[in-house]
């Protein structure tokens, strides 16, 4: 054994050798040197060096006990924080430092290092460094268990439209995926004429009803269901539903007013044309060019239907167009807003089947003077040989009204449009996509109308689309309104960034 010399000794310190290896040492209260402090004492023996953490992979987010569930990124704050909460033992001594030691990221492992100061034998401080490890156990959380289960749902939102065509929920879904109004639903199922919406709570669903009427035109009724009844602390366990129905009139259709309602939109005619469908119903009058906007609380005070749908149109070609003049136009003392968009004229038409035969042109008017010419296709509904069981038309002198309404121009077909066309749309589901229609033809329609409307396509998001088929530039009809990704983003006055992919 080595024996220190007197003379080695600093005269400020005092040395004392281990009492278990005899190593020289400054004295301490417990007279061991560290490494046999270490040996002997072990300040980490509460604190678990295994631990578990329960993780959803629904939502992606780590349980706090008792029933809190967070979102923590790997090797984030918060998931050491919540690492460091699950260690009971922790409290008995002083934490100097914590870090996450690397693991393999599909280990299903979580290392944390830990450095704690604890006092032992008689006051002698002792700092001891260790690493704690955390098995990830999978545990689906409350919110996605709800969504699993089918059946579970505390309130209903039933979206219903009676019309011949779904292209009014091809623009409520557009408007939904926009301001992410569908971030607290459980599930969406599509239904025969209308959508339904499943929520936890009747918060959510009345959120969701506040929605659709500052987009759509609508009227809304609820009700509610008594599930169960705690009699000694007084609570009612209730299943709402809200009932939604969405006016069934929708875009390019023809409507018949009731005498009173014409009297309160400044005396337009009873046969207009609903030009858009957004917030609020946009009416025009092919005779006058005088527009209106119907709100819903106006509709349903006096409703009013459809009396010829866009599957009704029939192709018209122009045979002669005479713009009318100033002086021509009829106008009175109290008349309602007259467009400017719109350019009104005499035409004289005949159906496309029936040209060539010895048949007279059939004169109307009409408020597409400023794209039609002679030779022109448009479409149109055949109202003097259509049966219409409208009572609202019933009570109209037949001289008011037009043996032929047109609608809108016809540019031949618009399949190598379509197939050129460099955009496209988000969806919610593509099962809900698919359950909206049978075919694609009201959506084609939808897409199409977005193309050749820019007020219509205002609210809603454009994405850019790579995949796109070459096409011919001779297949397409040079006439077609053809609108690029760029144009859009203009008439939106939105940036780069909604070019983004899907």
């Amino acid at each position: 054994m080595e024996y220190i010399s007197p003379e080695n000794i600093p005269l400020n310190s005092t040395r004392i050798l281990c009492c278990q290896c005899a190593v020289p040492i400054e004295a301490n209260p417990s007279n061991m040197c560290v490494a046999c402090l270490r040996a002997h004492v072990d300040i980490s023996e509460g604190v678990p060096k295994q631990a578990t953490l329960f993780f959803c992979r629904g939502c992606e987010r780590y349980l706090q006990p008792p029933a809190e569930w967070v979102v923590a990124a790997i090797e984030s704050r918060e998931l050491l924080a919540l690492c460091l909460k699950r260690l009971k033992g922790l409290n008995r001594v002083k934490l100097i430092d914590a870090g996450f030691a690397w693991t393999e990221p599909h280990s299903k492992r979580i290392k944390v290092k830990l450095t704690v100061q604890g006092e032992v034998m008689g006051g002698a401080v002792l700092q001891q460094t260790f690493i704690v490890e955390f098995n990830i156990q999978h545990q689906m959380c409350d919110t996605c268990h709800r969504t699993e289960a089918q059946d579970y749902w505390r309130a209903l939102v039933q979206v219903r439209q009676r019309a011949n065509n779904r292209k009014t929920f091809y623009y409520l879904e557009q408007l939904i995926l926009k301001h992410k109004a569908h971030e607290n639903t459980l599930g969406i199922k599509p239904k025969h004429d209308g959508l339904d919406f499943f929520y936890t709570t009747e918060s959510h669903a009345r959120k969701m009803v506040d929605f659709i009427q500052s987009v759509l035109p609508v009227k809304s009724q609820h009700s509610k269901k008594l599930i169960s009844h705690d009699i000694h602390s007084n609570v009612y366990n209730y299943k709402f539903t809200y009932s939604i129905e969405i006016v069934p009139v929708s875009k390019d259709s023809v409507v018949c007013l009731p005498k009173k309602l014409t009297q309160q939109l400044g005396g337009i005619s009873p046969i207009c044309l609903v030009h858009r469908v957004t917030s609020t119903i946009h009416l025009i009058d092919a005779n006058t060019g005088q527009v209106c906007d119907i709100s819903s609380t106006v509709y349903w005070r006096n409703p009013f239907n459809t009396i010829c749908n866009p599957k009704q149109l029939v192709k018209y070609i122009i045979m002669d167009i005479d713009i009318l003049k100033e002086h021509e136009k009829k106008s009175f003392p109290g008349q309602g807003m007259v467009s400017n968009k719109h350019v009104l004229a005499d035409v004289w038409v005949v159906k496309e089947s029936e040209l060539g035969l010895d048949v007279s042109p059939i004169h109307t008017k009409t408020h597409l003077g400023h794209i039609l010419k002679p030779g022109d296709t448009a479409l149109g509904y055949n109202l003097g040989d259509s049966n219409v069981n409208d009572t609202n038309l019933d009570k109209l002198d037949r001289s008011v009204v037009p043996d032929v309404f047109l609608v809108k121009k016809y540019f031949g077909e618009r399949s190598a449009r379509r197939r050129a066309r460099n955009w496209k749309l988000k969806h919610m589901a593509e099962e809900l996509h698919e359950g909206l229609s049978s075919t694609n033809d009201d959506y084609n329609e939808f897409l199409d109308d977005l193309e050749e409307d820019p007020a219509f396509r205002q609210n809603i998001n454009i994405f850019k689309k790579e995949d796109v088929v070459p096409v011919d530039t001779d297949e397409i009809d040079p006439t077609l309104p053809r609108i690029t990704l760029a144009e859009m983003l203009d008439d939106l006055n939105i940036e780069d960034v909604e070019m983004s992919e899907v």
